[in-house]
């Protein structure tokens, strides 16, 4: 089984297959100037499109080299359609693989999908995201030296871009900031 046709239930009655065909008509919209598109050099950009009681729906924009870390939707299913430019995915399937989502190709995400996102071009890229319940939380993870998947944190978040500290912000047990 692999992860784009791998089937899970979660509190939705949105599937996988329709959160795709939801960003890939989103992303037209997008590709017809419906849509503002910002780029932000320091930081990833979104905006939020779309909400209801099942969706949300972002369109986000990444320059070069920027990048999510390795995460997961908590309790939403999740799918990507990638309007213009190159995305690299790494997701975890017991180790790290890669895939590449090319303009008009995407990637859907079923619960427990542990992935980083990264613009690895030269050129900006735009995508559109959609979640279902819509997003309320996320879990960071890392890979160990001895190569196994490990959480590193958690937060709740309605945003898919929030500003996360990373480990070194984040004081060790015991230590006051």
């Amino acid at each position: 089984m692999t992860v784009d046709t791998a089937v899970t239930t979660a509190p939705t009655p949105l599937t996988l297959d329709r959160l795709a065909a939801l960003t890939a008509e989103v992303a037209e919209e997008v590709r017809q100037g419906l849509h503002e598109i910002r780029f932000d050099a320091e930081n990833r950009w979104s905006v939020r499109l779309h909400a209801d009681d099942h969706t949300d729906v972002w369109l986000i924009s990444w320059t070069p080299d920027q990048s999510t870390r390795l995460h997961d939707h908590a309790g939403s299913l999740g799918a990507l359609t990638v309007v213009a430019g190159e995305l690299v995915e790494r997701f975890w399937t017991g180790e790290l693989r890669e895939r590449t989502h090319a303009d008009g190709g995407g990637g859907r995400f079923p619960l427990g999908h542990v992935h980083d996102v990264v613009n690895a071009s030269d050129a900006p890229a735009v995508s559109v995201h959609a979640y279902s319940p819509p997003l309320t939380a996320m879990h960071y993870y890392e890979v160990g030296g001895d190569g196994a998947l490990r959480r590193t944190g958690s937060i709740l978040t309605t945003d898919p871009e929030p500003d996360v500290p990373t480990l070194g912000d984040v004081p060790s047990r015991g230590e006051r900031r």
